[in-house]
């Protein structure tokens, strides 16, 4: 098993914390957090073992659990990158792309491997719909969140739309071209209302809207592609494929045909693919220390975080043209 400690004792550090402790895959040594109280009182409550400062933590283990503030990522990771420990750090990668591009050199040069928490990419929902996705032309995104303070302190492009950045990039086998955006700040100092138009070399156009002062919480994707139409619920947990085929001869009385005006007809299908239960943020960690033990590639790599956090950057600047 794998020794692992975790930075960082929040809200998200809990959660990581508890299912550390319960997974196969790894022994949680203990845990730093530099708010004192706030530490020493889960040390007491949950019995996680409590280090005094970071380096005692980083000299005990094999995988350091970085779930700090963003400002905080880049400098705690190159300490354990540099001491050789691989790192499972919580998105966005970096605070600056700079940061990112440094901390993917120090990881080669250590030969250690990194993985970046953009954990929609182990939604159940969004893991079912992968196999049917083929080259989408066109996808439209919509992640709404009610206000809640954690978490302000960072644009809403880099709090919320940076999860569905990541999950498109995954999909769309190209380069971007352009992107267009705006962005409104209501009741942060930052833009709290997002949209961003992104288009690919390969004329794909991603069109993504994310609001942290919504009335209520919707998080879903639509992509469109020939033949067929892909809708992905990450909140709910649910995916539907719409296909088009050419309609038979002779279809049955409940069949939906569609006509074009050239006359040719196609016949619309409904599928509902399988949808496996799972633990999103326990996958994620566990699926990073399968990749440590058998040397292949994390599924959320320290690259595909830093080219998130690029684009991610990009529709902020594009705020002020």
């Amino acid at each position: 098993m794998l020794k692992v400690g975790v930075l960082g004792a929040g809200h998200l550090g809990k959660i990581h914390l508890r299912l550390l402790k319960q997974s196969e895959h790894y022994q949680l040594v203990g845990f730093y957090d530099p708010d004192t109280d706030n530490a020493q009182k889960l040390s007491q409550e949950a019995g996680y073992h409590l280090f005094d400062n970071l380096d005692e933590l980083i000299n005990h283990v094999d995988v350091v659990d970085i779930v700090t503030p963003t400002m905080a990522h880049f400098e705690t990771a190159k300490k354990c990158v540099e001491a050789g420990k691989h790192i499972f750090i919580e998105k966005p990668i970096t605070n600056t792309a700079e940061e990112a591009e440094t901390l993917i050199s120090l990881a080669k040069k250590h030969q250690v491997k990194g993985q970046v928490g953009h954990v929609e990419r182990f939604n159940p929902a969004f893991r079912a719909a992968i196999p049917t996705i083929k080259d989408p032309m066109f996808i439209e995104a919509h992640r709404l969140a009610e206000f809640n303070p954690r978490g302000t302190d960072v644009p809403v492009v880099l709090d919320l739309m940076i999860h569905d950045i990541d999950a498109i990039l995954s999909l769309v086998k190209s380069k971007v071209k352009s992107i267009n955006a705006s962005g409104v700040s209501v009741i942060s100092d930052t833009p709290d209302i997002a949209n961003a138009r992104i288009q690919f070399e390969n004329n794909c156009v991603a069109n993504l809207t994310a609001s942290r002062i919504s009335l209520k919480n919707m998080r879903k994707s639509r992509f469109f592609q020939k033949d067929a139409y892909v809708s992905v619920d990450f909140l709910e947990k649910k995916t539907e494929v719409v296909r088009m085929k050419d309609a038979p001869e002779n279809p049955d009385d409940f069949a939906m045909i569609l006509q074009n005006a050239e006359g040719v007809k196609k016949q619309i299908y409904f599928e509902n693919p399988d949808i496996e239960s799972n633990n999103a943020i326990l996958d994620e960690l566990e699926t990073f220390a399968l990749a440590i033990k058998n040397d292949t590639t994390p599924i959320v790599s320290l690259e595909q975080g830093a080219e998130a956090l690029r684009v991610a950057k990009q529709i902020i600047a594009a705020f002020d043209n």
